[in-house]
């Protein structure tokens, strides 16, 4: 993958033609930062890896609902979805329904979306 040392203590999960990953992995590489991508559509996400996000981000900032799997379901499915049990069932059947990147940092922290600031600050304040 990108950077420099042999083994990924950063793991970034996402879909590869989303924007927001690629602006994400485009940054983590100019960082010199080594990460392991992992791609929803070939890798969908674990039972326990989506317990994991939730947990540390809720399950409402994990679900996300600007995205198209979203605004495609009726408003009957998206009614269904009203607790963490509901949206990590949906999101287990429709990954490209989880707000990305997903990123797992060295330390452990999750992180959803990417920001370029806020990640300077965080590998900065958690080195």
């Amino acid at each position: 993958m990108a950077g420099m040392t042999t083994h990924a203590q950063i793991h970034v999960y996402g879909i590869a033609n989303c924007d927001t990953v690629k602006k994400a992995r485009q940054w983590l590489t100019a960082q010199q930062l080594d990460f392991a991508f992992h791609d929803f559509k070939k890798e969908p996400p674990t039972a326990e890896q989506v317990q994991t996000w939730q947990q540390a981000v809720g399950w409402e900032k994990l679900l996300n609902r600007q995205g198209q799997t979203w605004r495609k379901l009726d408003a009957d499915a998206q009614a269904r979805i009203q607790d963490a049990a509901s949206a990590a069932a949906f999101l287990l059947q429709q990954p490209s329904a989880i707000k990305r990147p997903v990123v797992q940092w060295a330390d452990g922290r999750i992180t959803i979306g990417f920001n370029a600031d806020t990640w300077a600050g965080n590998l900065s304040a958690h080195p």
